[in-house]
């Protein structure tokens, strides 16, 4: 992944989480789905880019928690993402609980700030 050479470059990195507003979860639904998507996310990177898993350690593993308005705008800026070669991971609830089976909850970003920030920083903190 080209965040991997990003991460000897860079010093600044953070993951964002994207909460679906729209399907109104609880709280604790919220947590749990935000940890679902980090930890996706987590062990995708120790495969496909360590370093920058390592570089967003050594940040203090910054999280931070927006909200978007519907599936669509979460899988546009998914896209978004993508065409910045910045991993994501979207955690799709069973649907046990709180909402239907198979919904997409939760999009994680990792990568350099400022770039993740041009991706997400329209959204509000949750």
């Amino acid at each position: 992944l080209e965040v991997e050479n990003l991460a000897e470059i860079i010093e600044d990195f953070k993951m964002v989480l994207v909460v679906r507003n729209d399907l109104k979860m609880g709280k604790g639904k919220i947590a749990a789905q935000c940890s679902h998507a980090t930890l996706g996310l987590f062990k995708k990177l120790q495969q496909r880019a360590p370093k920058s898993l390592r570089r967003w350690e050594r940040c203090g593993q910054v999280k931070v928690v927006v909200k978007i308005e519907s599936e669509e705008d979460m899988l546009v800026l998914q896209g978004r993402a993508k065409s910045l070669n910045l991993p994501t991971h979207i955690t799709i609830d069973a649907g046990r609980t709180q909402i239907a089976p198979n919904s997409r909850t939760v999009m994680a970003i990792l990568g350099p700030a400022d770039m993740v920030d041009d991706v997400t920083g329209g959204l509000k903190l949750l």
